[in-house]
């Protein structure tokens, strides 16, 4: 049996700033981080590779999977705030926040990443506000898809050597009194022991987490989850904010129910992408900071935030239900559906997809998105996009495309204590997988901090 004093399950960015912060503080302990997905190198996703026009479920998702995580393909946008992006000042100062925000940031740029910011500004804020529409505000880096593919990939290679990387390899379960980690790689199970256990499993790796919770009597705190759609338009509709502030991070309450949707991950001249989590196909958005790469669109996702009460305690399999749905009407696929067939009551075609003004950077199936998603987050979305129209005319346009469909749950939380888990010495969780964080800013922030707390014991 593999022995380690630290296991880290997950390579995402959490996961990997643990380990590297490990390696530079304590490099006495051995280390080990198992991933389910493959090396970075060899994450390659037919669709954008353009081998196919359409998901083949891979038995390892590229896009959601690997080392690097869900960030590494990802549109890279760094958050230098607390505002938004995680919950880690639940648990931390926010200037402490903030600093292991920026030591991150110093660890991503001593590996290429860019040193360019986007600074808040005040007079779209002001814009936003004389129309209801409130605008978050933050210092942010836009890494980009491919820098920050490169950027992670030589942050691994670094590591490489300093601990022990294990890919294609998923932890099944985790014995909490024995500190035993139940693995399979190549089809053959295997066990390792570790003094210290680090739950580092991303969204991807959520519901794994929530069950292994379950399963070991530790109470959860979990009631929202976000549904909604990708939104896609001519990239010149929203230039005036994403020229000086990259994303427009806004939200708005609605007049018919008093919900709040938001407009968040913001790709300036990117596309939409498909993404495959444990079966269930959902859309995000890439961005890329190669030139020859950028398309005429830009795209954001408009999500509405349900907040379940008891006693529902599953908003993550309420939202992959509503996304199942869309997968099961599109024939396997996602749906994409012009604003105005929409509006007027009618399903989108191919036909009438074809005479869009704005054409779609994703493969999806033309179709209705009112058969799969509920009236009320569909209301909201509508009456969020009229209201964003104020601000950046033309949103609300007949040909603004709308793919679904997109969610964003939350993990559920588990009680712990910096992030070490109550009645589970030695055992931690992390990042998004486990409810803290939802940016990979505030993951790489809770990666460090918790190897910082792991060092300080060990010693």
């Amino acid at each position: 049996m593999k022995k380690f004093d630290v296991l880290v399950i997950g390579g995402g960015i959490g996961g990997i700033m643990t380990a590297y912060r490990l390696a530079e503080k304590a490099p006495h302990l051995s280390v080990c981080i198992m991933e389910k997905g493959h090396e970075i190198t060899k994450r390659s996703c037919p669709i954008v590779a353009r081998k196919s026009a359409k998901c083949v479920n891979c038995p390892s998702c590229a896009i959601m999977e690997g080392m690097a995580g869900a960030g590494a393909f990802s549109d890279g946008k760094y958050v230098i705030s607390t505002e938004y992006g995680g919950w880690l000042t639940e648990f931390l100062p926010p200037e402490t926040v903030i600093d292991y925000i920026e030591q991150a940031d110093r660890i991503l740029v001593s590996f290429g990443a860019t040193t360019e910011r986007f600074q808040p500004d005040n007079a779209l804020k002001k814009l936003c506000l004389e129309h209801d529409l409130h605008m978050s505000q933050a210092q942010l880096k836009h890494l980009g898809t491919d820098a920050n593919f490169e950027t992670m990939r030589r942050l691994i290679e670094d590591l490489r050597g300093r601990v022990t990387l294990m890919t294609d390899t998923e932890v099944t379960d985790v014995d909490r009194e024995r500190h035993l980690a139940v693995y399979r790689h190549e089809g053959k199970e295997g066990q390792v022991e570790a003094s210290r256990i680090v739950f580092a499993v991303g969204r991807v790796g959520s519901r794994f987490f929530s069950e292994w919770c379950r399963k070991n009597s530790l109470p959860l705190k979990n009631n929202q989850v976000d549904i909604g759609v990708r939104v896609e338009l001519p990239s010149m509709v929203w230039e005036d904010f994403s020229k000086r502030i990259y994303e427009p991070k806004i939200w708005y309450r609605s007049k018919s129910y008093g919900d709040t949707t938001r407009m968040f991950c913001f790709n300036e001249r990117g596309q939409v992408v498909t993404e495959n989590t444990n079966g269930i196909l959902t859309v995000n958005g890439h961005s890329y900071r190669d030139e020859s790469r950028k398309t005429q669109n830009s795209n954001f996702a408009l999500l509405s935030t349900i907040r379940f009460t008891e006693p529902f305690r599953e908003p993550i399999e309420y939202a992959r239900h509503v996304a199942q749905l869309a997968n099961l009407i599109s024939g396997g696929s996602v749906l994409v559906q012009r604003l105005g067939d929409l509006e007027n009551g009618r399903r989108t075609d191919e036909k009438r997809l074809r005479q869009s003004s704005t054409k779609p950077t994703l493969a999806a199936v033309a179709g209705d998105l009112s058969l799969c998603m509920p009236k009320r987050q569909l209301d909201n979305i509508i009456e969020t996009l009229h209201a964003l129209d104020e601000i950046a005319p033309g949103t609300a346009n007949y040909d603004t495309l709308l793919y679904g469909i997109e969610c964003k749950y939350y993990s559920a939380r588990p009680d712990c204590e910096m992030f070490e888990l109550k009645g589970c010495p030695g055992i931690y969780a992390i990042g998004d997988g486990a409810g803290f964080t939802r940016s990979l800013s505030q993951a790489a922030a809770n990666g460090l901090y918790a190897a910082d707390q792991i060092a300080e014991k060990e010693s």
